[in-house]
């Protein structure tokens, strides 16, 4: 008999098929609401647990400098083993000193261009071969041509897909078989707010930003269900020493002014050792996106909400910026020095690049 013809009242059918329906449309959502409970709580969980650090092998390409080094120190002061790879042999020797320093604990540094896919394969052999595996894969190097559309040529367009793209995809292959195989595992891509937003003198770095943020978006989705989770960071503008080593084209001396000027004062950047903290939190947490700097994050949503307009206003500030000059030649930041750039208006990006191995000591 069922429960309500166990009570002495005149109930119509449609009226207990009604009640019936009720019932089971109840039951059913308390336990699809009992069910999703439970994955919150498991979830809540694992990533209160987190990604354990410590003794873990952390590969950072780009990592004898800037935010690659703080970065280094950062993972390194929470236990885990350090690899770094850049061009330069001295400079990655006196990054090792540093961090050894600063941090402790051992370092292994590796020559090569990330650029060139043998010797990225190369590297990440001898990277698993000494330490076994690599756990966390920080894809950082990167390089940046600053400067009007007019003096960009081909080739810079090509350097930095080759440098700000194509390696991410070259260490991503190299490394990922023994990442998938392990279940357990880290790929972190600086990419950049330059990948979000396309900014006015910038055009060969965004574009090779805007791909790094499309290859690692829809990497995250791919290897969703392997255990490897993929960490996209966009930094704003960071005190990293690095516009000293930025090349700049077009009137060498203004670009220079202008980049400098916005990359090292606090109200429009962040300390690098702040942006490093963020990385490697948001490397444990296994987060999704990471964009760096409330400037950066107001930047990037109100694009996202009018990008056309969003266009015009950046249409207006490239108008404030140094017309095209009569040649394409590349020069460091270093190289077109003035009195502004010296003076105390770029002091804590002067310290940074003395504290993050821009400038040699």
């Amino acid at each position: 008999m069922h429960l309500l013809e166990c009570f002495d009242v005149n109930i119509s059918p449609r009226i207990k098929k009604l009640a019936i329906g009720a019932a089971v449309v109840t039951g059913a959502g308390l336990v699809v609401g009992t069910a999703l409970a439970g994955v919150a709580v498991s979830a809540i969980l694992r990533r209160k647990r987190g990604f354990l650090l410590r003794d873990k092998v952390v590969f950072i390409t780009g990592g004898s400098r800037g935010l690659g080094l703080a970065m280094a120190e950062e993972f390194a002061l929470r236990g885990a083993q350090i690899a770094i790879c850049a061009r330069d042999a001295e400079e990655l020797e006196r990054a090792r000193q540093t961090i050894e320093r600063e941090a402790g604990g051992t370092v292994m540094t590796f020559v090569c261009d990330v650029s060139d896919r043998e010797q990225v394969e190369a590297t990440i052999k001898k990277v698993q071969n000494h330490f076994g595996a690599v756990d966390v894969l920080v894809n950082n190097a990167g390089v940046i041509a600053v400067g009007p559309f007019e003096n960009q040529t081909v080739d810079d367009f090509e350097e930095a897909m080759h440098v700000n793209f194509w390696s991410h995809v070259y260490t991503t292959l190299a490394a990922l078989p023994e990442m998938r195989r392990r279940r357990e595992a880290r790929i972190v891509n600086i990419t950049s707010i330059g990948g979000k937003v396309s900014l006015p003198h910038l055009l060969p770095y965004c574009c090779s930003k805007f791909a790094a943020v499309a290859f690692s978006e829809g990497l995250r989705a791919e290897l969703a269900s392997t255990g490897v989770k993929v960490v996209t960071v966009a930094p704003g503008l960071m005190r990293t020493g690095s516009h000293v080593h930025a090349e700049f084209k077009g009137k060498h001396s203004q670009e220079y002014t202008w980049f400098s000027l916005s990359g090292t004062n606090p109200l429009t950047s962040i300390s690098v050792t702040r942006a490093a903290k963020q990385i490697v939190d948001a490397t444990v947490s296994g987060r999704a996106e990471l964009i760096i700097s409330w400037q950066a994050e107001l930047l990037a949503r109100f694009h996202g909400l009018a990008p056309g307009l969003t266009t015009e206003i950046l249409g207006i500030v490239s108008r404030t910026l140094p017309g095209a000059g009569e040649s394409d030649e590349k020069r460091k930041g270093k190289d077109s020095q003035n009195v502004v750039t010296k003076s105390p208006l770029t002091a804590l990006g002067q310290m940074a690049a003395k504290r993050y191995n821009q400038t040699p000591a």
